[in-house]
Protein backbone atom coordinates (compact mmCIF):
# COMPACT_ATOMS: atom_id res chain seq x y z
CA UNK A 1 0.00 0.00 0.00
CA UNK A 2 2.89 2.27 1.05
CA UNK A 3 4.15 1.77 -2.48
CA UNK A 4 0.92 2.64 -4.39
CA UNK A 5 0.86 5.79 -2.34
CA UNK A 6 4.28 6.48 -3.11
CA UNK A 7 3.41 6.26 -7.09
CA UNK A 8 0.37 8.28 -6.86
CA UNK A 9 2.25 11.23 -5.51
CA UNK A 10 5.51 10.64 -7.71
CA UNK A 11 3.16 10.94 -10.45
CA UNK A 12 1.15 13.70 -9.69
CA UNK A 13 4.24 15.80 -9.01
CA UNK A 14 6.14 15.15 -12.46
CA UNK A 15 2.54 16.25 -13.96
CA UNK A 16 2.42 19.00 -11.62
CA UNK A 17 6.03 20.16 -13.15
CA UNK A 18 5.26 19.12 -16.42
CA UNK A 19 6.32 22.63 -18.45
CA UNK A 20 4.99 21.13 -21.89
CA UNK A 21 2.87 18.98 -24.12
CA UNK A 22 5.82 16.97 -24.50
CA UNK A 23 7.02 16.71 -21.17
CA UNK A 24 3.34 15.75 -19.94
CA UNK A 25 3.23 12.58 -22.90
CA UNK A 26 6.53 11.61 -21.39
CA UNK A 27 5.00 11.28 -17.87
CA UNK A 28 1.75 9.37 -18.92
CA UNK A 29 3.92 6.64 -21.40
CA UNK A 30 6.06 6.39 -17.67
CA UNK A 31 2.96 5.72 -15.26
CA UNK A 32 0.32 4.67 -17.76
CA UNK A 33 1.77 2.80 -20.85
CA UNK A 34 0.50 -0.21 -22.07
CA UNK A 35 3.92 -1.92 -22.14
CA UNK A 36 6.22 -0.80 -18.83
CA UNK A 37 4.10 1.94 -17.38
CA UNK A 38 4.53 1.95 -13.35
CA UNK A 39 0.59 1.75 -12.81
CA UNK A 40 0.46 -0.49 -15.80
CA UNK A 41 2.67 -3.20 -14.51
CA UNK A 42 0.86 -2.96 -10.91
CA UNK A 43 -2.30 -4.24 -12.43
CA UNK A 44 -0.55 -6.57 -13.89
CA UNK A 45 0.76 -7.90 -11.16
CA UNK A 46 -1.95 -8.18 -9.16
CA UNK A 47 -3.00 -11.85 -10.51
CA UNK A 48 0.35 -13.20 -8.83
CA UNK A 49 -0.85 -11.63 -5.16
CA UNK A 50 -2.94 -13.88 -2.73
CA UNK A 51 -6.46 -13.32 -3.03
CA UNK A 52 -7.18 -11.49 -0.24
CA UNK A 53 -4.09 -9.06 -1.02
CA UNK A 54 -5.31 -8.84 -4.65
CA UNK A 55 -8.54 -7.64 -3.31
CA UNK A 56 -7.86 -4.61 -1.14
CA UNK A 57 -5.11 -3.54 -3.75
CA UNK A 58 -7.20 -3.94 -6.84
CA UNK A 59 -9.75 -0.77 -6.28
CA UNK A 60 -6.70 1.15 -4.63
CA UNK A 61 -4.72 0.90 -7.68
CA UNK A 62 -7.60 1.49 -10.11
CA UNK A 63 -8.62 4.49 -8.08
CA UNK A 64 -5.31 5.81 -8.21
CA UNK A 65 -4.97 5.22 -12.25
CA UNK A 66 -8.50 7.10 -12.71
CA UNK A 67 -6.98 9.86 -10.51
CA UNK A 68 -3.59 9.98 -12.46
CA UNK A 69 -5.63 10.13 -15.45
CA UNK A 70 -7.50 12.95 -14.44
CA UNK A 71 -4.76 14.89 -13.89
CA UNK A 72 -3.41 14.35 -16.85
CA UNK A 73 -6.53 15.25 -18.63
CA UNK A 74 -6.57 19.13 -17.08
CA UNK A 75 -3.22 19.57 -17.62
CA UNK A 76 -3.45 18.38 -20.68
CA UNK A 77 -6.12 21.79 -21.12
CA UNK A 78 -3.79 23.99 -18.96
CA UNK A 79 -1.34 23.48 -21.42
CA UNK A 80 -3.45 23.67 -24.67
CA UNK A 81 -4.81 26.95 -26.35
CA UNK A 82 -8.68 27.22 -26.44
CA UNK A 83 -9.56 27.51 -29.86
CA UNK A 84 -11.12 30.90 -29.67
CA UNK A 85 -7.03 31.65 -29.40
CA UNK A 86 -5.89 29.73 -32.08
CA UNK A 87 -5.03 32.28 -35.26
CA UNK A 88 -4.47 30.64 -38.44
CA UNK A 89 -2.22 33.78 -39.69
CA UNK A 90 -3.45 31.89 -43.44
CA UNK A 91 -7.15 32.63 -43.03
CA UNK A 92 -8.48 35.25 -45.20
CA UNK A 93 -9.24 38.42 -42.88
CA UNK A 94 -12.54 39.40 -41.05
CA UNK A 95 -13.27 43.14 -41.58
CA UNK A 96 -14.26 44.91 -38.45
CA UNK A 97 -17.24 47.39 -38.63
CA UNK A 98 -16.77 50.34 -36.84
CA UNK A 99 -19.38 52.75 -36.31
CA UNK A 100 -19.33 56.51 -36.69
CA UNK A 101 -21.01 59.76 -36.74
CA UNK A 102 -23.56 60.69 -39.47
CA UNK A 103 -21.92 63.09 -42.09
CA UNK A 104 -24.85 65.56 -41.02
CA UNK A 105 -24.03 65.28 -37.65
CA UNK A 106 -20.50 65.76 -38.08
CA UNK A 107 -21.11 68.27 -39.82
CA UNK A 108 -22.91 70.14 -37.81
CA UNK A 109 -20.52 69.66 -34.72
CA UNK A 110 -17.81 70.97 -37.08
CA UNK A 111 -20.27 74.19 -37.85
CA UNK A 112 -21.03 74.37 -33.78
CA UNK A 113 -17.19 74.49 -33.22
CA UNK A 114 -16.33 77.11 -35.99
CA UNK A 115 -18.76 79.57 -34.70
CA UNK A 116 -18.15 78.70 -30.64
CA UNK A 117 -14.64 79.77 -32.06
CA UNK A 118 -16.06 83.53 -32.65
CA UNK A 119 -17.52 83.24 -28.99
CA UNK A 120 -21.00 82.04 -30.51
CA UNK A 121 -22.90 79.66 -28.05
CA UNK A 122 -25.27 77.02 -29.28
CA UNK A 123 -29.24 77.07 -28.42
CA UNK A 124 -31.63 74.62 -29.06
CA UNK A 125 -35.43 74.09 -29.18
CA UNK A 126 -38.61 72.28 -30.13
CA UNK A 127 -38.91 70.44 -32.98
CA UNK A 128 -42.91 70.94 -32.79
CA UNK A 129 -43.36 74.61 -32.31
CA UNK A 130 -46.56 77.08 -31.80
CA UNK A 131 -47.94 79.54 -34.44
CA UNK A 132 -46.87 82.30 -32.43
CA UNK A 133 -43.18 81.27 -32.36
CA UNK A 134 -42.79 80.36 -35.93
CA UNK A 135 -44.70 82.95 -37.42
CA UNK A 136 -46.36 85.53 -35.36
CA UNK A 137 -43.12 86.81 -32.99
CA UNK A 138 -41.10 86.46 -36.28
CA UNK A 139 -43.20 89.38 -37.98
CA UNK A 140 -44.73 87.16 -40.65
CA UNK A 141 -47.78 88.23 -41.44
CA UNK A 142 -50.75 86.00 -40.71
CA UNK A 143 -51.78 86.41 -44.46
CA UNK A 144 -48.63 85.39 -45.39
CA UNK A 145 -47.83 82.35 -47.69
CA UNK A 146 -45.22 80.17 -46.11
CA UNK A 147 -48.64 80.33 -42.97
CA UNK A 148 -50.35 78.46 -46.13
CA UNK A 149 -51.33 74.56 -45.31
CA UNK A 150 -49.45 73.63 -48.61
CA UNK A 151 -46.42 75.12 -47.26
CA UNK A 152 -46.24 74.42 -43.37
CA UNK A 153 -46.90 70.62 -41.46
CA UNK A 154 -49.34 71.23 -38.91
CA UNK A 155 -50.55 68.86 -36.40
CA UNK A 156 -54.01 68.33 -35.18
CA UNK A 157 -55.56 70.96 -32.51
CA UNK A 158 -58.77 71.51 -31.23
CA UNK A 159 -61.02 73.95 -33.19
CA UNK A 160 -60.45 76.03 -29.78
CA UNK A 161 -56.71 76.29 -29.72
CA UNK A 162 -56.63 76.83 -33.90
CA UNK A 163 -57.37 79.85 -33.13
CA UNK A 164 -54.74 80.85 -30.44
CA UNK A 165 -51.66 80.80 -31.92
CA UNK A 166 -49.58 80.12 -29.18
CA UNK A 167 -51.54 76.53 -28.87
CA UNK A 168 -51.86 76.04 -32.94
CA UNK A 169 -49.04 73.62 -33.12
CA UNK A 170 -47.04 73.24 -36.13
CA UNK A 171 -43.81 71.34 -37.33
CA UNK A 172 -41.16 74.01 -37.17
CA UNK A 173 -40.19 75.68 -40.71
CA UNK A 174 -37.06 77.12 -39.31
CA UNK A 175 -35.27 77.26 -36.38
CA UNK A 176 -35.91 81.30 -35.68
CA UNK A 177 -38.43 80.39 -33.00
CA UNK A 178 -35.32 78.96 -30.90
CA UNK A 179 -33.81 82.65 -31.18
CA UNK A 180 -37.32 84.52 -29.65
CA UNK A 181 -37.22 82.05 -26.99
CA UNK A 182 -33.64 82.75 -26.09
CA UNK A 183 -34.18 86.06 -26.20
CA UNK A 184 -37.37 86.02 -23.86
CA UNK A 185 -35.18 83.62 -21.14
CA UNK A 186 -31.92 86.22 -21.66
CA UNK A 187 -30.83 89.42 -21.35
CA UNK A 188 -28.42 91.28 -24.59
CA UNK A 189 -25.25 91.28 -25.56
CA UNK A 190 -24.51 87.40 -26.53
CA UNK A 191 -24.34 85.71 -29.98
CA UNK A 192 -26.30 82.36 -30.37
CA UNK A 193 -26.18 79.67 -33.37
CA UNK A 194 -29.37 77.75 -33.37
CA UNK A 195 -29.09 74.35 -35.83
CA UNK A 196 -31.52 71.66 -36.44
CA UNK A 197 -33.69 69.90 -37.97
CA UNK A 198 -36.86 71.85 -39.47
CA UNK A 199 -39.57 70.67 -42.15
CA UNK A 200 -41.60 71.99 -45.36
CA UNK A 201 -44.55 70.45 -46.91
CA UNK A 202 -42.75 70.79 -50.31
CA UNK A 203 -42.26 68.14 -52.84
CA UNK A 204 -38.44 65.70 -52.52
CA UNK A 205 -36.35 65.84 -55.51
CA UNK A 206 -32.32 66.78 -55.50
CA UNK A 207 -32.28 69.73 -53.74
CA UNK A 208 -35.49 69.86 -51.64
CA UNK A 209 -36.50 67.08 -48.57
CA UNK A 210 -39.82 67.22 -46.63
CA UNK A 211 -37.40 67.63 -43.60
CA UNK A 212 -33.64 69.02 -43.38
CA UNK A 213 -30.91 71.17 -41.52
CA UNK A 214 -30.55 74.41 -41.13
CA UNK A 215 -28.04 76.49 -39.33
CA UNK A 216 -29.37 80.32 -38.00
CA UNK A 217 -27.31 82.67 -35.40
CA UNK A 218 -28.39 85.80 -34.18
CA UNK A 219 -26.42 88.21 -32.33
CA UNK A 220 -27.79 91.11 -30.40
CA UNK A 221 -25.93 94.35 -28.36
CA UNK A 222 -25.69 97.95 -28.37
CA UNK A 223 -23.23 98.81 -31.40
CA UNK A 224 -23.52 95.31 -33.84
CA UNK A 225 -23.90 96.71 -37.10
CA UNK A 226 -23.41 94.91 -40.59
CA UNK A 227 -19.98 95.34 -41.00
CA UNK A 228 -20.14 92.67 -37.68
CA UNK A 229 -22.37 90.41 -39.53
CA UNK A 230 -19.94 90.72 -42.68
CA UNK A 231 -16.71 89.41 -40.62
CA UNK A 232 -18.63 86.57 -38.84
CA UNK A 233 -20.60 85.20 -41.69
CA UNK A 234 -17.32 85.54 -44.58
CA UNK A 235 -14.49 84.31 -41.73
CA UNK A 236 -17.17 81.11 -41.22
CA UNK A 237 -17.31 80.38 -44.75
CA UNK A 238 -13.24 80.55 -45.06
CA UNK A 239 -13.20 78.25 -42.41
CA UNK A 240 -15.33 75.34 -43.29
CA UNK A 241 -14.49 75.22 -46.95
CA UNK A 242 -11.10 75.94 -45.88
CA UNK A 243 -9.79 78.27 -48.94
CA UNK A 244 -10.01 81.79 -49.70
CA UNK A 245 -13.87 82.69 -51.17
CA UNK A 246 -15.32 85.67 -53.05
CA UNK A 247 -18.50 86.78 -51.52
CA UNK A 248 -21.62 89.04 -52.91
CA UNK A 249 -24.29 90.22 -51.16
CA UNK A 250 -27.91 91.08 -52.63
CA UNK A 251 -30.90 92.93 -51.16
CA UNK A 252 -33.59 90.96 -50.68
CA UNK A 253 -36.71 90.91 -48.27
CA UNK A 254 -37.14 88.63 -45.09
CA UNK A 255 -40.42 89.55 -42.30
CA UNK A 256 -37.91 88.65 -39.55
CA UNK A 257 -34.85 91.51 -40.57
CA UNK A 258 -34.57 94.56 -42.31
CA UNK A 259 -32.56 95.38 -44.28
CA UNK A 260 -32.23 92.28 -45.42
CA UNK A 261 -29.88 90.36 -47.89
CA UNK A 262 -28.83 87.34 -49.64
CA UNK A 263 -25.45 85.79 -49.71
CA UNK A 264 -23.83 84.44 -52.62
CA UNK A 265 -20.59 82.74 -53.16
CA UNK A 266 -18.43 81.98 -56.39
CA UNK A 267 -18.41 78.51 -56.49
CA UNK A 268 -16.46 76.47 -59.67
CA UNK A 269 -16.83 80.28 -61.57
CA UNK A 270 -20.48 80.89 -60.80
CA UNK A 271 -22.06 82.86 -57.97
CA UNK A 272 -23.84 80.85 -55.86
CA UNK A 273 -26.52 81.59 -52.95
CA UNK A 274 -25.72 80.09 -50.00
CA UNK A 275 -27.48 82.47 -47.03
CA UNK A 276 -30.18 84.66 -46.19
CA UNK A 277 -29.41 87.41 -43.20
CA UNK A 278 -30.07 90.62 -42.31
CA UNK A 279 -30.39 93.43 -39.35
CA UNK A 280 -33.05 92.21 -37.29
CA UNK A 281 -36.05 94.14 -37.15
CA UNK A 282 -37.25 95.92 -34.52
CA UNK A 283 -40.78 94.12 -34.15
CA UNK A 284 -39.10 91.02 -33.21
CA UNK A 285 -37.04 93.14 -29.98
CA UNK A 286 -40.75 93.62 -29.04
CA UNK A 287 -42.16 90.25 -29.67
CA UNK A 288 -38.73 88.91 -27.43
CA UNK A 289 -39.44 92.36 -24.80
CA UNK A 290 -36.44 94.52 -25.25
CA UNK A 291 -36.05 97.96 -25.72
CA UNK A 292 -35.44 98.41 -29.70
CA UNK A 293 -33.96 101.57 -29.15
CA UNK A 294 -31.79 99.83 -26.96
CA UNK A 295 -30.51 97.27 -28.65
CA UNK A 296 -29.72 95.99 -32.23
CA UNK A 297 -28.14 92.79 -34.04
CA UNK A 298 -27.95 91.03 -37.15
CA UNK A 299 -29.33 87.52 -37.49
CA UNK A 300 -28.59 84.74 -40.40
CA UNK A 301 -29.34 81.21 -41.38
CA UNK A 302 -28.21 78.89 -44.25
CA UNK A 303 -29.18 74.90 -44.71
CA UNK A 304 -26.86 72.97 -43.22
CA UNK A 305 -27.39 70.52 -46.07
CA UNK A 306 -26.37 72.24 -48.59
CA UNK A 307 -23.21 72.93 -47.71
CA UNK A 308 -22.46 69.77 -46.73
CA UNK A 309 -23.09 68.85 -50.06
CA UNK A 310 -21.43 71.65 -51.80
CA UNK A 311 -18.13 70.36 -49.59
CA UNK A 312 -18.48 66.75 -50.05
CA UNK A 313 -19.80 67.22 -53.59
CA UNK A 314 -23.20 65.30 -53.21
CA UNK A 315 -25.08 65.53 -56.15
CA UNK A 316 -28.52 64.61 -54.49
CA UNK A 317 -29.78 65.47 -50.49
CA UNK A 318 -31.88 62.20 -50.67
CA UNK A 319 -28.68 59.96 -50.09
CA UNK A 320 -27.72 61.56 -47.19
CA UNK A 321 -31.26 60.34 -45.91
CA UNK A 322 -32.23 57.30 -47.16
CA UNK A 323 -29.75 55.08 -44.68
CA UNK A 324 -27.75 53.88 -47.23
CA UNK A 325 -24.36 52.18 -46.06
CA UNK A 326 -22.84 52.32 -48.99
CA UNK A 327 -22.90 56.28 -48.82
CA UNK A 328 -22.70 56.83 -45.68
CA UNK A 329 -19.42 55.12 -45.12
CA UNK A 330 -17.84 57.27 -47.72
CA UNK A 331 -17.39 59.64 -45.10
Amino acid sequence: MDDISRIKEEALTAIGLAADALALEEVRIKYLGREKGIITEELKNLKDLEIDVRRAAGPILQAVKKEVEEALKDKTASLTPSASLLVDHTAPGKKVWRGRPHILSREMEEMCRIFSSLNFSVAEGPEAESEWYNFDALNVAPNHPARDMWDTFWLKTSAADKKDPKKHMLLRTHTSPVQVRYMQKNNPPFAIVTPGRVFRYEATDATHEVNFHQLEGLMVGKNITFANFKFVIEEFFRRYFKTAMEFRYRPSFFPFTEPSVEIDIKWKGKWLEVAGAGMVNQAVFTAAGYNKRQWQGFAFGFGLDRLVMLKYKISDIRKMYDGDLRVVKQF
